[in-house]
């Protein structure tokens, strides 16, 4: 009887037993983190529309410095940096300032402002802009440019701002006829090497600025357009009738030109009065 009651008591209580807890769970996950699958599923395409790849979300674990950053990034078949990473592209204008390049860098054809001031750029040629026809801007300021093809300019049909400051240049090359302002100081210009009809057919040049430089007399034919002259500290010995003014024609007025400047050279300006009377300002420089 006893061993009946003992099985039954047996029978009843089994069901209800749960087995004790395992000592070798796998670690959790910290609160809030996900794994790389769930990173994956909720991955955005790339922007042309394409499923993105495992290894566009990845970054390899040989790209990283000692520090975890990213190393630069690899090099053009020529050895150079990309433009675009050496330097600053922002909405249609590059920034290579101080970059110590040494050749004007291949640019976006959706270019239209470049900086390029405080380099080594020794020379342009007629290949740099060939395919970037929206130039508006070129400020090469600060370089050792010695030579410009004559043709590095002309396909730029809507270049307005050039900039060439502060370098080497003893010549000038044809210049877009769009030009409104164009600076040369600082170079060793010589008239020479200006030819005749440089400024000719820049009918909308309003600032001229080849102070500082080496030549003997005024360009030529300076276009109507002018406002801002400057000429300062060259070597201008003297000057004529018709400089700014025609000799022919007494009533011929320059309205336009605000300023001339030409202290600094070997002229006395008083022994010209005649060259200055179709001005609505004297130049400044030296009377006495």
């Amino acid at each position: 009887m006893k061993t009946l009651q003992a099985l039954f008591f047996w029978f009843l209580l089994v069901p209800w037993a749960k087995p004790a807890p395992s000592t070798t769970q796998s670690p959790r996950a910290p609160a809030g983190s996900r794994t790389s699958e769930e990173i994956w599923d909720d991955a955005e395409p790339l922007p042309d529309g394409k499923p993105m790849k495992k290894k566009d979300l990845m970054i390899p674990r040989d790209a990283r410095g000692d520090e975890g950053s990213l190393e630069q990034p690899a090099r053009n078949d020529d050895g150079e940096m990309p433009t675009c990473l050496l330097c600053v592209c922002l909405s249609g204008s590059v920034y290579c300032e101080e970059t110590d390049i040494d050749a004007v860098p291949p640019l976006p054809k959706e270019t239209s402002y470049l900086y390029a001031r405080f380099n080594k750029i020794k020379k342009i040629t007629a290949k740099d802009f060939a395919d970037i026809p929206n130039l508006r801007r070129l400020d090469f300021t600060g370089n050792v440019i010695e030579d410009i093809e004559d043709g590095a300019f002309s396909r730029l049909s809507l270049l307005e701002e050039l900039s060439l400051a502060e370098n080497l240049l003893v010549k000038l090359p044809a210049l877009p006829s769009k030009l409104t302002l164009f600076n040369a100081r600082q170079n060793k210009l010589r008239s020479k090497g200006i030819k005749a009809n440089t400024f000719k057919k820049l009918t909308n040049l309003s600032y001229l600025y080849l102070d500082h430089n080496e030549l003997e007399s005024v360009p030529p034919h300076l276009p109507e357009s002018l406002r801002v002259l400057h000429l300062q500290f060259n070597n201008i010995a003297g000057i004529t009738d018709d400089t700014f003014c025609r000799s022919n024609d007494t009533r011929y007025i320059r309205s336009r030109v605000d300023e001339i400047r030409l202290e600094g050279n070997p002229i006395l300006l008083a022994k010209h009065p005649n060259s200055f009377i179709c001005l609505k300002r004297l130049p400044t420089g030296t009377y006495y």
